[in-house]
């Protein structure tokens, strides 16, 4: 919901806590459940300072309780590749929570995101346990080439796109970087350090095209490299990757 003219919005939910971390099976292996929430401010939404307009800030965060239940969080690239991932045997043993804060600012065809993730959670593997907390964090800059208004939510071209009257919707030039680091402590009892990469560094570059307000096409290029996991097969070179997609939304 929204409260105070939309400056502030907030969203909770419970779950049942089940891993997201295969397509093979979302089975609940626990009668335990996830509790979220986020919490974000937009305190100038409502100002006549239009260049605060398009400031905002908060905190998303979970806690939940995965005694007994597998540890299938894994990390993988842009690319889809999984370059972290626990030893066989190993599952959680108690609390795991994230926090997470973040925020944005938009201002003409400019956009600047940024955010950062705290996850930490309790495992075992036999008689060994440990209480592992990874961080990982982004920053993306987006331009909005033909001048339209940039926003979190999207952008709607001045002129949809139409040859015939000279018209070619809108188009936006974008760029990332992130960087994720695996607790220590997770090798080599609980990871193998051979194969799992203990941090990743990202940088990618993308392209979109609005061709109206429900239709988008995008192209991207990211590159990811590697500390640790040198005789991974995914972590022993960067990996390099191209995008293109299509997204309608109604």
């Amino acid at each position: 919901g929204d409260l105070f003219a939309e400056t502030v919005s907030y969203a909770a939910g419970i779950f049942n806590g089940v891993a997201d971390g295969s397509n093979a099976s979302n089975g609940d292996s626990d009668n335990t459940i996830d509790f979220e929430g986020r919490l974000f401010i937009q305190p100038w939404k409502q100002s006549k300072v239009t260049a605060l307009q398009g400031l905002g800030f908060g905190v998303g965060g979970t806690y939940g309780d995965q005694n007994g239940t597998k540890a299938v969080n894994k990390y993988t690239t842009d690319g889809l590749q999984t370059f972290f991932n626990y030893r066989s045997g190993v599952a959680g043993d108690g609390a795991h929570w994230r926090a997470s804060p973040q925020g944005y600012y938009y201002y003409g065809p400019f956009g600047l995101l940024a955010g950062y993730i705290e996850s930490s959670q309790k495992v075992s593997s036999g008689a060994s346990t440990a209480t592992l907390n990874n961080s990982a964090w982004e920053v993306t800059g987006s331009w909005i080439l033909t001048g339209e208004k940039n926003s979190y939510k999207g952008v709607t071209p001045d002129a949809a796109f139409n040859p015939a009257q000279g018209h070619w919707g809108a188009w936006g030039l974008f760029a990332r970087y992130a960087q994720l680091d695996v607790d220590s402590a997770a090798f080599p009892v609980f990871a193998d350090p051979t194969t799992s990469a203990n941090s990743a560094e990202a940088w990618s570059v993308g392209l979109s095209w609005w061709l109206n307000k429900n239709i988008r096409l995008l192209t991207s290029y990211s590159r990811t490299t590697f500390s640790g996991g040198q005789s991974g097969t995914v972590t022993k070179e960067p990996e390099e990757v191209f995008f293109t997609r299509i997204q309608l939304a109604f």
